[in-house]
C-alpha cells in the first residue's frame, strides 16, 4: 500500500508554535510523523513517532525467500503515523506482551521515536537504542505499545524498533535460498539506522542494540557476527535465548518440513505454498509442550539463527570467546522464573514424582542433582511445580547468562537478575521486566502480567540504568568478573550480590 501524499507544508498544532506532524528527509524519501506526550514529568515532554518506515522491499513474490532488498526511493511524503505490516499473522490471543498483528505485504519496516526530529552533524546527535522484539523467532511484533520509545525520548535517547521475517520464511533451510534471511533483515535494518538516524536527531556512532527473549538472542547473535560489528556500539540482552542451529539440524528440519508439505526443498517448491499453509506446517512441527521444552533445552530451537559458515561461522559463545565483539559493552540477565508458568498448574500431577526423577526427566545430570537441590532449597520448599519451572528457566535462560559472561572473558560485561515477584503470578516470570525497562507501567495490559501495584520506583531504577548504559556505556554497577561475579539484583529494594546466580552453578558442571 502506498501511503505517500504530495509534499505539503507540515500541519501546525493547536497552539500554533510547532508542527504537529514533523517531517524528516530519509535517504529513500520524506516521511511524516506525529508528536505525542511522554510520561513521568521530567526531561523532554514530547516524543515524535515515525511508524512503519520501510527499510526493504516487501518480501513477497520473487523476494519471499531472498535476501532483503533495500527500499527503492519514493516521491512525495510518506505518512508514517500508523504501524506498518507485521510478519506475525493472525490473532495470537492473550499473550504476555500485547503484540498486535497488522496485515499487509511490506513487513520489513522500522519505527523511530525521537525527541528532536532534526538533522544533526556527525557526533552531535543523541544516543540511539535499537530494539529487536522477541517471540521465539516465529512470533512477535514491533507494534507493541510496550516498545514505544517515548520515555527513552524523554530521557534523551532516540529509539528504533525493527521488524524481521519470522519462522520458516525468516530462518528455515531451503536448498537454493540465502541462509539466515531474518538475520540479514536485522543487518539491513541496522544499515538503515546508520544511514538515516542522524536525520532524526540520532548519533549513528552511539547505537545500542537491545532485545528480549528471542530479541535478546538476536542481539547476542549480532554481537558474535564479525560482519555486523560496524553497525552498533553496545548490547543490552534481556532474557536472551540463542538458537545457533547446527547446519545438519537446520537442513534436516527444512527437508522434513518440505516432505510434509509435498514440495521440493527449493525456492520454487516452497513458493507454491500459501503463507497460511507454511504457517500450519511450521506450527505442527514446533509445538512446545513440556517434553518439547526439555528437548529445546538439550538440542536447541529448530528455527532461529543457524551456523551457516557465512554470517554465523561458529556458535555465538565460541565467537565471543575468540574475541569478536570484545570492544563492545554488554549488559545481560534474566528473570528468576522465566518459564515457571509452563509448569505452575502441574503440582497435583507431580505430587508423587520423586524429586530425583523429576530432575532426571528435566535433563539435570545425576552428578549435579544433589547440589542443585541444595542450592535451590527455597524453591524446593514451594513445591515440585515451582521446582520444575525453575529447572526449565535455568536450563533455557540463566545458564546461558553465565556462559556468555564467561565467554566474554575480560570484555566489559554487566550481569543482572530480575527477582521482583509479580503481583499477579507471585514470581518473576518471562517478559515481566520489559515494561520496567521501557518505563511504561502506565501502559495497556500491565496488570495481568505484573499485578495492580507494580512498583514505579523499580521501573525508575531499571530504566535509568538502561539510559545510563545507552548514553555512557555503563549501567551503574560493578562489572561482572570471573573472580567477583558482581551482579545487580532488581527487586524492592534492589541490591548487588556476588552470589546471585549461585543456585544455577551446579548445572555448569
Amino acid at each position: 500500500m502506498d501511503n505517500s501524499t504530495p509534499e505539503t507544508s507540515a500541519d501546525v498544532d493547536r497552539d500554533g508554535d510547532a508542527p504537529q506532524h514533523p517531517e524528516v528527509q530519509t535517504a529513500a524519501g520524506r516521511v511524516r510523523g506525529r508528536w505525542r506526550s511522554t510520561t513521568g514529568g521530567r526531561g523532554n515532554s514530547r516524543s515524535a513517532a515515525f511508524l512503519g518506515i520501510p527499510f526493504a522491499e516487501a518480501p513477497v513474490g520473487e523476494l519471499r525467500f531472498a535476501a532483503p532488498v533495500p527500499k527503492a526511493p519514493w516521491d512525495g511524503v510518506l505518512d508514517a503515523v500508523e504501524f506498518g505490516a507485521t510478519a506475525q499473522r493472525g490473532d495470537q490471543g492473550v499473550t504476555l506482551i500485547p503484540e498486535p498483528s497488522i496485515p499487509g505485504d511490506s513487513t520489513l519496516n522500522v519505527n523511530v521515536f525521537t525527541p528532536s526530529p532534526e538533522a544533526t552533524a556527525p557526533g552531535e546527535g543523541l544516543p540511539v537504542l535499537v530494539w529487536i522484539h522477541g517471540g521465539g523467532y516465529f512470533a512477535g511484533s514491533p507494534a507493541s505499545p510496550w516498545y514505544d520509545g517515548r520515555n527513552f525520548n524523554r530521557d534523551g535517547v532516540v529509539t528504533v524498533s525493527i521488524s524481521y521475517r519470522l519462522g520458516f520464511d525468516g530462518f528455515g533451510w531451503i536448498e537454493d535460498a540465502p541462509s539466515n534471511r531474518a538475520v540479514r533483515d536485522w543487518l539491513l535494518a541496522l544499515e538503515w539506522v546508520q544511514q538515516n538516524i542522524a536525520a532524526f536527531g540520532g548519533d549513528p556512532s552511539r547505537v545500542t542494540i537491545a532485545g528480549q527473549s528471542a530479541g535478546g538472542g538476536a542481539v547476542l547473535t549480532l554481537l558474535g557476527i564479525p560482519q555486523a560489528q560496524h553497525l552498533f556500539h553496545a548490547v543490552y540482552a534481556v532474557s536472551g535465548v540463542l538458537a545457533d542451529v547446527k547446519p545438519a539440524k537446520a537442513e534436516a528440519f527444512g527437508r522434513a518440513l518440505a516432505e510434509a508439505a509435498g514440495v521440493a526443498p527449493t525456492r520454487i517448491g516452497w513458493s507454491t505454498l500459501s503463507e497460511e499453509r507454511v504457517l500450519e506446517l511450521q506450527k505442527k512441527a514446533t509445538q512446545l509442550d513440556g517434553d518439547a521444552l526439555n528437548t529445546v533445552a538439550d538440542d536447541g530451537l529448530p528455527l532461529g539463527p543457524a551456523i551457516d559458515g557465512e554470517l554465523l561461522q561458529m556458535s555465538t559463545p565460541d565467537s565471543l570467546r575468540s574475541g569478536v565483539g570484545a570492544d563492545k559493552p554488554l549488559v545481560l540477565g534474566a528473570t528468576d522464573d522465566e518459564f515457571t508458568m509452563a509448569t505452575a498448574d502441574a503440582e497435583k500431577s507431580l505430587r508423587w514424582v520423586p524429586k530425583g526423577l523429576l530432575l532426571s526427566k528435566l535433563g539435570v545430570p545425576k552428578a549435579a542433582r544433589k547440589a542443585y537441590l541444595a542450592a535451590n532449597a527455597d524453591v524446593v520448599a514451594k513445591g515440585k511445580a515451582r521446582l520444575a519451572g525453575r529447572v526449565v528457566t535455568d536450563r533455557l535462560f540463566r545458564v546461558g547468562v553465565l556462559r556468555i559472561a564467561a565467554a566474554r572473558g575480560s570484555a566489559p560485561t554487566w550481569v543482572y537478575r530480575f527477582s521482583w515477584p509479580s503481583g499477579h503470578f507471585g514470581y518473576a516470570e518471562h517478559c515481566l521486566d520489559v515494561p520496567f525497562f521501557f518505563d511504561c507501567l502506565d501502559g495497556p495490559a500491565i496488570d495481568h502480567l505484573a499485578g495492580d501495584h507494580a512498583p514505579q520506583s523499580l521501573a525508575d531504577d531499571i530504566h535509568s540504568a538502561a539510559v545510563a548504559f545507552v548514553v555512557g556505556g555503563d549501567p551503574g554497577w560493578e562489572r561482572y568478573e570471573t573472580a567477583s561475579h558482581a551482579t545487580r539484583v532488581w527487586d524492592v529494594p534492589s541490591r548487588d550480590d556476588a552470589n546471585a546466580y549461585a543456585s544455577v552453578r551446579p548445572l555448569l558442571r
